[in-house]
């Protein structure tokens, strides 16, 4: 599995890489919204891990942009400072999950492996 993680605190996005690449999944990382965006095309991730809380464009402007880049692919959203509020609109605007941080590890490989299931289900129902 490939995971894009888009996070602008790198000790996030080496703590995730390292937990991710220890089950063996490939990681790419982005500092921003915008950078993730510009990556997300060539990347070909098969999810998205993405904070919520972003310098310039967050990540709640960014998941509709990432849902027509790269339709299909699940976007994870994460955030030590949402409200209940910014998880429920994560969700109808098409956020797969919504995880608290600080992340727990667990609840991460859970996420990632019920977003890459639901995606791959999807996949075969269309072919």
């Amino acid at each position: 599995m490939h995971v894009l993680i888009v996070d602008d605190e790198g000790n996030i996005r080496r703590m995730l890489r390292a937990l991710l690449e220890s089950e063996g999944w490939t990681v790419s990382e982005a500092g921003s919204a915008e950078e993730g965006l510009a990556d997300v095309g060539s990347l070909h991730p098969e999810v998205v891990l993405l904070d919520l809380m972003l310098p310039g464009m967050t990540g709640l402007e960014a998941l509709p942009r990432f849902a027509d880049d790269a339709p299909g692919v699940p976007v994870v959203m994460m955030s030590g400072q949402a409200t209940l509020s910014d998880a429920v609109r994560a969700t109808r605007e098409g956020a797969f999950h919504f995880l608290e941080k600080p992340l727990a590890p667990e609840a991460v490989l859970a996420t990632l492996r019920s977003a890459l299931e639901v995606s791959r289900a999807r996949d075969l129902t269309r072919t």
